[in-house]
């Protein structure tokens, strides 16, 4: 059974899955761990590289990555530079589509005279090039490209860069945001997010099945669009799989996220111009791109975090453990005040790593209900899903809107959250609220996600359907009442 989309997450996944069964085992030893490598690539034909022997030596970082990486990198995205193929982009050149028109409009676009034409063919000295692209737009027969590498394609923070001397990738720790982007678009799987599915398989073991502690799981709304074309997997079946690992009691964030859109309605309506914080990665952007707006940000804590703080108010000695499509959650989860409320983050790909490695089959699951959220918290995972949730909030407190108009916008990926950025630093956004997700398609283009489905969005609103209650008020009303018992 395809749980992925790609080959570098199956690699991941099985490395994941191999050192999760060592850690349930109590045998997370070196003479173990160095026999991963084996496991996952056994003797005879290499899968995907030169040698077994290469792949084996990329194994054995990834299982680096598995046991938490580099302690002294406080990014919890790194580069493998074993894995980099330090793929030969050669930025902007000339096709063999190049015509030899008479018109040479690429060579008098060319501001550093870059460019000449030679027997009838365009040719571009690169020691005068800068890459500015002008001979790009110029050309009628888009013979000219620019190419770069896919992951500094894939970086929209510009935080991907090139070593010139190892021509290996890069990350500027003052640019990146931990979105993830770049660790999925990698072709060659060479950037990886930390792991820390030792210490949440840790947690489990020494609760002793929740007697000691109990140890909740909080799932974001995204999950119920991971198995998109495994009919037989439902997102119930998911959350009986996910008790019996060893958690206690699963617990929507989507609920969370009812309680941020409607304290968000409150901070929007005071404050007259808001941007969302449910988005750590966007948050970060802005903290280090756009100091000026940072007092603009939403007060609220994200949906993880207000869900985590609710249940350590209400089980101080309780661990809680975060399952989504994020990558960036693991980098706000280590921030002072998230901390001492979420004690560790998965992935989607670590949540089925840890099924694989306690032996759960999803399919055979009985069904088990979630009935903590209203539609509007669970549709938080897509874009726009936010922006409708705090609509709702207005509309339920009856906030007229002779008092208040809210005027939102929509920032689908990080490039229109830029270009809203830019306009509200100037001044000149129309728009009083500025829903941001560094993902495309929001929570469900996560990188994190098993499988990068154009069905995600349908299944999120259908899951949404599903909420038993049918306002945001009628959630959180039933929460605490429960709780107060």
């Amino acid at each position: 059974m395809t749980y992925f989309d790609n080959n570098v997450q199956q690699l991941k996944y099985e490395v994941l899955s191999e050192v999760g069964k060592l850690a349930f085992e109590n045998e997370l030893t070196p003479e173990k761990l160095m026999g991963v490598a084996n496991t996952v690539i056994p003797d005879g034909n290499p899968r995907m590289r030169c040698c077994i022997y290469k792949e084996r030596a990329i194994v054995n970082e990834r299982v680096k990555m598995a046991l938490g990486g580099n302690a002294k990198n406080p990014n919890v995205v790194e580069v493998l530079e074993i894995a980099c193929d330090e793929c030969p982009v050669d930025g902007i050149q000339v096709t063999q589509a190049c015509r030899g028109c008479i018109a040479h409009r690429c060579m008098n676009a060319c501001p550093r005279q870059a460019i000449t034409v030679v027997d009838r063919h365009a040719v571009i000295d690169k020691t005068k090039c800068v890459e500015c692209g002008r001979c790009v737009e110029a050309c009628s027969y888009s013979a000219i490209i620019k190419q770069r590498r896919p992951c500094v394609n894939a970086c929209k923070a510009d935080a991907l860069t090139i070593d010139k001397e190892t021509k290996k990738a890069k990350i500027k720790e003052e640019k990146c945001i931990s979105c993830g982007a770049c660790v999925y678009r990698c072709p060659f799987g060479a950037i990886m997010d930390k792991s820390f599915i030792t210490k949440a398989i840790r947690m489990l073991v020494e609760s002793r099945n929740n007697e000691v502690y109990k140890v909740y799981a909080i799932v974001a709304p995204a999950f119920a669009s991971q198995y998109p074309n495994i009919p037989q997997i439902t997102t119930e079946k998911v959350v009986t799989a996910i008790k019996k690992l060893g958690f206690h009691s699963v617990i929507e964030a989507a609920l969370g996220a009812d309680m941020v859109a409607y304290s968000e309605a409150d901070e929007l309506v005071e404050k007259g111009f808001l941007t969302s914080s449910c988005c750590p990665a966007f948050v970060r952007y802005i903290k280090k791109n756009y100091p000026d707006l940072v007092e603009n940000i939403s007060h609220n804590p994200s949906p993880m975090m207000q869900m985590a703080k609710v249940i350590k108010e209400l089980d101080p000695y309780s661990k809680v453990v975060f399952f989504g499509p994020c990558i960036a959650k693991k980098a706000e989860a280590h921030q002072e005040d998230v901390s001492q409320y979420v004690d560790c983050v998965l992935t989607f790909e670590e949540m089925q790593a840890l099924f694989n490695a306690k032996g759960i089959d999803l399919v055979s699951m009985e069904e088990t209900p979630l009935d903590n959220a209203s539609y509007f918290g669970r549709i938080f995972a897509r874009s726009g899903g936010l922006t409708e949730a705090v609509a709702e909030a207005l509309k339920e407190k009856d906030i007229p809107k002779e008092e208040f108009d809210c005027n939102p916008l929509v920032c689908n990926g990080l490039s229109e959250c830029r270009t809203a950025l830019l306009k509200a630093g100037k001044g000149k956004l129309a728009e009083n609220f500025i829903e941001g997700m560094a993902c495309d398609g929001g929570c469900i283009g996560g990188p994190a996600c098993l499988n990068h489905s154009t069905k995600d969005r349908t299944f999120v609103d259908n899951y949404g359907k599903k909420a038993v209650e049918r306002t945001i008020g009628d959630a959180i009303s039933i929460f605490e009442n429960e709780s107060k018992q």
